[in-house]
């Protein structure tokens, strides 16, 4: 079970490779100076160190590093230790082979890149424990050391006979009968019907690549075995005698992992941040990366911490894009904003050759401390010291999104009514995007999460049902709550088979409605949806959809909204129903993001949600930290210009940053009260 961490600072720092300097000790000892300036109070180390803490086979080199934390630890540097799991030494993967991947077209790789291991591997499991288990006896009482980073970035999957036959073991687990595995995955279809486990091969282009059910259950395996290697690594870390908190370092909108599978296994959720910064205009990316904040904060719904971020250009992607100056401060105080207690680069020093060496770092190339890079660095670990007393201070969310990895996995695999931009992450931002633009904190959960507590609900394209989430909405709705639902739901059980009788399955009722058939429109196809005469929420204009339009029939619910035109103009394209203390709204259509600001705003209100400010112009972020009885308010402004905004500094005095009835170009403003006190 997770539990609390709170390292009693904002830390500063990331990444850091001295092994590439050992030949340079004074490269080293400036390093450290240089961290001092930048207030820099914290590296990860060893990440990718394994050739050189064991360069052969049973030959352990750990002083090095000893050396290096003791120096750290000595300047008021702390150390997240990694464990090198991430990349193998060339001597393992000669001597045994197995424990490189095979793909899914059944080739073993070569030796090479990152993360080309076998998860099952009993070699590699037993190699892991070793390096894992010196590690922990040697730093485990080590004062510089504050917590374990499990590996690096977990991703990819392997098709090898270990894998398959785990695979095998996993399905006889879940599901005891050949017979129930059939009926699950409906097999019967294209005459695919298994008479024995041994049978079932994983997904492959050359193989199976359209049985929904085993592409489902793949996909599951994949975490859960991925999940057991996490839960390997840190076994070893305990078994010799190490209590320190563990995490792994997450990615952006990384699909092969449910990362919910891993709440209640690593002690805090850390991630890895990379947007593409003035690529399109600042706001709209500071959204999507809100998203992605309040994704990962809402794992746990705790505190989390920012692993990596670049503080200049990223190398590998399209366009190595400058950070434009303010840009760097602005994104970092939006990660705090959103629930980080660090600010955390890749890298520190920049390395001098191979595939990253011209990845942005604190000290490049030049390696001197009178650079741009270094300045905005200092200025943001300059804040962070300003803010050591938000460390630990949670987001308290009113609203929710549900943003599920099973369902997304399911539907872009369905082979349903648009097989080319079915636009799933899309539609959950503009719910997302809709709350934030009120200045809500967002939680983005699961079907596996609770809805106790919340006043508004959003599940955009519920298109799967599991984990009894179907009772969760009943019963949500029936006590008082607020639930919107979109089109594309409620359409398959938890192994993708379509449910009878209708849907959504289980909510008709709850919907008041019944949905007939689903449009999908040609790309520049679009419809309208017209408000009622008389809507309850009051909708007085027409806003355009595209891509999916619903068609439903009503029972209990009332027509908010009609299609304009086509065949079904006329029929509901928005709609609500009561049902028990509650209301249940159903958005038939994939509208433009004016209408759910609109619509959710209204529905927000009627709720009973309280805001901090009350208007906020186009491109500012207000988040919302509280620490016991004390709210921290981040205001930001991600637009090129000065933007004026009023707030609310009677009840929350301005803390951090200038203001003076306008907040800057790429600004942020931090007001401190109260907790409680809303408008």
């Amino acid at each position: 079970m997770a539990r609390e961490v709170n390292f009693g600072k904002m830390l500063h720092g990331g990444d850091y490779n001295p092994e590439q300097w050992l030949h340079s000790p004074e490269i080293l000892e400036k390093d450290i100076e240089y961290f001092k300036k930048a207030k820099i109070n914290e590296v990860s180390l060893g990440i990718f160190s394994w050739a050189v803490l064991e360069p052969v086979e049973g030959e352990f080199h750990f002083e090095w590093m000893e050396k290096i934390i003791d120096r750290l630890y000595e300047n008021g540097i702390s150390t997240i230790l990694a464990t090198p799991t991430g990349a193998r030494p060339r001597w393992m993967a000669q001597k045994y082979p197995e424990v490189l991947r095979v793909d899914a077209s059944r080739h073993r790789n070569l030796y090479g890149e990152r993360h080309n291991h076998c998860y099952t591997s009993p070699v590699y499991r037993e190699k892991t424990r070793i390096m894992n288990t010196k590690l922990a006896e040697k730093f485990k009482d080590h004062p510089g050391v504050i917590a374990w980073h499990i590996s690096n970035e977990y991703g990819g999957e392997c098709h090898c006979p270990l894998c398959q036959a785990a695979f095998k073991n996993w399905l006889k687990d879940k599901y005891q009968t050949v017979d129930k595995m059939n009926r699950a995955w409906a097999t019967t279809f294209w005459s695919h019907r298994y008479h024995d486990f041994d049978q079932v091969d994983s997904p492959s282009p050359r193989g199976d690549s359209s049985l929904h059910g085993l592409n489902l259950d793949w996909k599951r395996f994949v975490t859960d075995q991925t999940v057991d290697f996490v839960k390997w690594e840190i076994r070893a870390i305990r078994d010799a005698g190490s209590d320190k908190p563990t995490t792994i370092n997450m990615m952006y909108n990384f699909q092969g992992l449910n990362y919910h599978k891993f709440a209640d296994v690593v002690d805090f959720v850390s991630w890895d941040n990379y947007p593409q910064w003035h690529k399109k205009e600042e706001y709209l990316t500071a959204m999507d990366n809100g998203m992605q904040h309040d994704i990962m904060r809402s794992i746990q719904k705790k505190p989390f911490l920012l692993m990596e971020n670049c503080p200049s250009a990223t190398n590998w992607q399209s366009v190595s894009k400058l950070k434009k100056p303010g840009m760097l401060h602005a994104a970092s105080m939006q990660a705090v904003a959103h629930g980080s207690d660090s600010i955390l680069y890749f890298q520190l020093r920049q390395s001098q050759g191979s595939s990253e060496k011209f990845h942005g770092a604190v000290i490049d190339h030049y390696g001197k401390d009178d650079t741009r890079v270094f300045r905005e660095v200092t200025e943001v670990g300059e804040s962070l010291e300003k803010l050591q007393e938000v460390t630990g201070a949670k987001n308290p969310a009113q609203v929710a999104v549900v943003y599920d990895w099973e369902n997304r996995w399911a539907m872009e695999d369905a082979q349903g009514p648009r097989n080319k931009g079915l636009f799933y992450k899309e539609t959950v931002e503009k719910s997302y995007y809709a709350f934030r633009k009120q200045g809500l904190n967002v939680d983005m959960i699961d079907m596996e999460q609770d809805l106790d507590g919340y006043k508004v609900v959003a599940a955009p394209m519920l298109y799967m049902l599991r984990a009894g989430f179907e009772e969760k909405i009943r019963k949500y709705v029936e006590n008082g709550g607020t639930f919107i639902l979109t089109y594309w739901s409620g359409i398959v059980d938890s192994t993708d088979l379509c449910f009878l009788e209708g849907t959504p399955h289980g909510l008709m009722d709850v919907m008041g409605l019944r949905s007939t058939e689903i449009d999908g429109l040609y790309d520049g196809e679009y419809n309208r949806g017209v408000p009622v005469k008389g809507n309850e929420l009051c909708l007085t204009k027409t806003y355009t959809c595209n891509h999916l339009c619903e068609l439903v029939k009503v029972s209990a619910a009332q027509p908010l909204m009609t299609y304009e035109t086509d065949f079904y103009a006329g029929m509901p394209a928005l709609t609500v129903n009561r049902f028990g203390k509650g209301k249940a709204y159903h958005v038939c259509a994939d509208f433009e993001q004016g209408f759910y600001d609109e619509v959710y705003r209204k529905i927000a209100k009627e709720a009973g949600v309280k805001r901090v400010v009350a208007h906020i112009p186009e491109g500012v972020e207000v988040s919302v930290r509280r620490n016991q009885d004390t709210d921290y308010v981040f205001v930001q402004n991600f637009n090129r210009q000065p933007v004026e905004v009023k707030l609310p500094t009677e009840r929350y005095p301005v803390w951090l940053g200038e203001y003076d009835g306008t907040i800057g170009r790429f600004g942020t403003v931090v007001l401190k009260g109260k907790a409680g006190e809303k408008e």
